[in-house]
């Protein structure tokens, strides 16, 4: 039977690979988690007396992980119609949260490295940087994907390269504790600056609009962080990192308005289709028709407040609107209302959006209560968790996340993996400061005699 650190060891692979392969590796999203969750079933006999760890907050978050389970499988049963997706891959979609909530519990109890979860995160963005530029500069598509949806890619990417910049951050407090003599840069942090300048590239070159719209607050949030950390432990930037700093900033820039990147022009276009769409000229523009679909959720809702019209019910009500004239026969090629609470408010009512709230709030509000940690490591990861549910509630507003496979997997996965690392930080800080506090207690007693 293997140890219960390697266990360990294995746990803190897992939830990097997960981070790694989520947007890069085809069935990344949903090979990992199940890998997880074999080992999770192996590794049971060792945990142990490791259960008592858990804790009420650990309850609360499986709780609001069941109820949005439970709420859509119960929708699913009253309709008899399963979720589909886009390319066929949302079936399993209700049953997500189920796995979430025992690989919670599972990654709880063994505690993985925070060190391989923000080397995944770093490695996902690295390579999602990657294939965007190989993408449109060599295959010269007009939006990087990864043969998957534009928009999932992009903002996942972007998300990733946010919690690249953190990740500098972590390993800058962490080594501010091991030395407090000015040295060179590790070529780690090194490597976490330039993934976050990769994830930040796949997100132009991708052209979410979407995402970009939610930059400034994921930044204010990294900002955040950086003036959480204690004072010393970035040093003045020197001039070789200033000019690091203005190139890369220059090479968005470029990019940003070079013709290939699309940016300039998606821009352009959504300002166009929201004119046309005001005066009634376009209704089939990308924005022409999000704004058809949120109208048609206002209405459906109306209608049905409470529960909602349910699984495949709302999309036959919606096409019956459309053969009344009242929307464009366009919103018809979509299986959701292009924004998750628009979308869960006109199919599951006010109890979906109660569930929906709780599923977004519980983790807001355990990460939130840990901003002021007295251990700068729990502080930036609490940043960190705070980022991911903050990014998905952007990106929900013009697009659902949670109803693409990606997206799910990619909110549970990321949130649920920041919670376990972080909690472990905790506990090596309690356990830190119980050993200071008895060598402290000796050297006092010592000290009397």
């Amino acid at each position: 039977m293997m140890s219960f650190r390697t266990w360990q060891s294995i746990s803190g692979w897992l939830v990097g690979a997960f981070a790694a392969c989520l947007i890069v590796v085809p069935w990344g999203y949903a090979v990992v988690p199940l890998v997880a969750s074999g080992v999770a079933a192996v590794s049971i006999p060792s945990i142990g007396h490791r259960w008592r760890y858990l804790d009420h907050e650990d309850a609360l978050w499986c709780l609001a992980l069941l109820a949005y389970a439970a709420l859509w499988l119960w929708d699913v049963q009253r309709t008899g119609v399963w979720p589909v997706g886009e390319g066929d891959q949302g079936v399993g979609l209700p049953l997500w949260p189920l796995l979430a909530a025992g690989l919670l519990i599972w990654l709880r109890c063994v505690g993985p490295s925070p060190r391989q979860w923000w080397l995944g995160i770093a490695a996902g963005a690295l390579a999602a940087g990657g294939i965007a530029l190989f993408e449109c500069l060599v295959l010269r598509y007009s939006r990087a994907s990864n043969g998957m949806n534009a928009i999932p890619f992009g903002n996942i990417a972007l998300l990733l390269g946010c919690l690249s910049l953190l990740a500098a951050l972590w390993s800058w407090s962490r080594r501010r504790r091991a030395s407090r003599r000015h040295v060179q840069t590790p070529r780690w942090e090194r490597l976490a600056l330039v993934a976050a300048l990769g994830g930040f590239l796949a997100s132009l070159l991708s052209g979410t609009r979407g995402g970009w719209i939610a930059l400034p607050l994921l930044l204010g949030l990294c900002y955040l962080a950086w003036r959480r950390l204690p004072v010393g432990t970035v040093r003045p930037a020197t001039p070789w990192r200033r000019f690091a700093v203005i190139m890369g900033l220059l090479m968005m820039m470029v990019l940003t308005a070079m013709p290939i990147s699309g940016v300039t022009s998606r821009l352009e276009r959504a300002v166009e289709d929201f004119q046309a769409y005001q005066q009634g000229e376009e209704r089939d523009g990308s924005v022409g028709l999000r704004l058809e679909m949120w109208r048609a959720g206002y209405r459906l809702f109306l209608e049905r407040p409470l529960s909602g019209w349910g699984e495949g019910r709302l999309e036959a009500a919606r096409d019956a609107m459309v053969a009344r004239g009242d929307l464009h026969p366009g919103v018809s090629v979509f299986d959701q209302l292009h924004s998750d609470t628009v979308d869960t408010a006109a199919r599951r009512g006010l109890l979906g959006l109660v569930v929906l709230g709780l599923f977004y709030g519980v983790p807001l509000w355990l990460f939130y209560r840990r901003l002021g940690h007295e251990e700068v490591g729990v502080r930036i990861l609490a940043v960190a968790g705070l980022l991911i549910p903050v990014a998905f509630l952007e990106f929900g507003l013009t697009q659902s996340m949670l109803r693409d496979v990606r997206g799910l997997s990619g909110y549970m996965g990321l949130s649920i993996g920041c919670w376990a690392v972080m909690r472990r930080e905790e506990w090596v800080a309690r356990r830190r400061q119980r050993r200071l506090a008895r060598a402290q207690a000796l050297g006092a007693v010592r000290a009397d005699e």
